[in-house]
């Protein structure tokens, strides 16, 4: 039987020679990390109010957060896509558009409302059954014509990490996503070569993406789930443009301000970055009450 579109997808990632191997994420596409530095001074703010010291990069792509936290102070540890993850982790465990990487089951309803797993070509393969059914009915049902990508793949991935989570620590999975109220009927799935959206082809030429399902991976944790836009409002990211008297008064310190409320706008828009979900999960009473105090005070 030919492939489903996601052993093709991984195999196009991640296979000897796939884009991962070969490539740098930041030269396909822009994430916050790359928008402005203010992101990861956020990230280092919100270990701070927990009390956490150390860092877990998860998917570290280049290692451009861990270049901002390393300046704020902090010890961090990368972890890359193909390492093997310690059976303990502890800290703040940061996983930002990891999850929309990881390959999932894509499928479509055929024209009898019946779920059928897509093969590599996107035509239409085997009746979907078993848990990936079971995930559908109750996170994404579909009907004729509709398109979904199965979440269950992204959800034990990141309950595997949160699993592994010593008491006293703060799990963020930061992603681009969507909720059962407002799941696209034609699925997220799309590809990026060289910064602009492209087929997702599964021949390792570019990189293949889809919108996590946000409410089945916080309940899959455990978890809770706010919008970019909040958290980093709440820790402390304003887009709010300096005073216009400042320009005249100390006009180097009005360009730096203007420079960053540009940024954080960018960090804060709803219809773009700032609509990116975080999904926290927080091992330990206190680190609980801290990590909600600093997310959502």
């Amino acid at each position: 039987m030919s492939k489903t579109f996601r052993e093709a997808w991984q195999q196009a990632l991640y296979g000897p020679d796939g884009f991962y191997r070969r490539e740098r994420p930041a030269a396909h596409f822009r994430t916050s990390v790359h928008a402005s530095a203010l992101f990861g001074q956020a990230i280092a703010r919100l270990a701070g109010l927990v009390g956490l010291e150390v860092v877990v990069d998860v998917g570290a792509g280049s290692g451009e957060l861990g270049a901002v936290l390393r300046a704020e102070g902090l010890d961090v540890v990368d972890i890359e896509l193909d390492d093997v993850l310690p059976d303990r982790l502890s800290g703040l465990v940061v996983a930002n558009e990891w999850l929309d990487n990881v390959p999932c089951e894509v499928v479509e309803w055929d024209d009898k409302g019946v779920p059928r797993y897509l093969l590599a070509d996107l035509t239409p393969g085997p009746v979907v059954e078993g848990n990936d059914l079971q995930w559908l009915e109750r996170w994404w049902p579909g009907a004729p014509g509709d398109r979904a990508e199965v979440g269950a793949a992204r959800d034990q991935a990141w309950d595997d990490v949160v699993s592994r989570l010593l008491p006293g620590s703060l799990a963020l999975a930061i992603d681009y996503g969507h909720v059962t109220s407002g799941r696209p009927s034609y699925g997220t799935l799309t590809g990026f070569r060289g910064g602009r959206e492209c087929d997702p082809t599964p021949d390792g030429s570019c990189d293949i993406t889809a919108h996590v399902a946000l409410d089945s991976l916080a309940a899959a944790v455990h978890g809770h789930l706010t919008s970019q836009r909040e958290a980093l409002s709440h820790l402390g990211v304003s887009g709010r443009r300096p005073p216009l008297e400042l320009a005249q008064t100390d006009p180097l310190r009005y360009l730096s301000e203007l420079s960053s409320a540009g940024e954080a706008a960018e960090l804060l828009d709803p219809s773009g970055l700032g609509g990116f979900g975080w999904v926290w999960t927080a091992t330990g009473a206190d680190t609980v009450r801290r990590a909600a105090r600093a997310l959502s005070a």
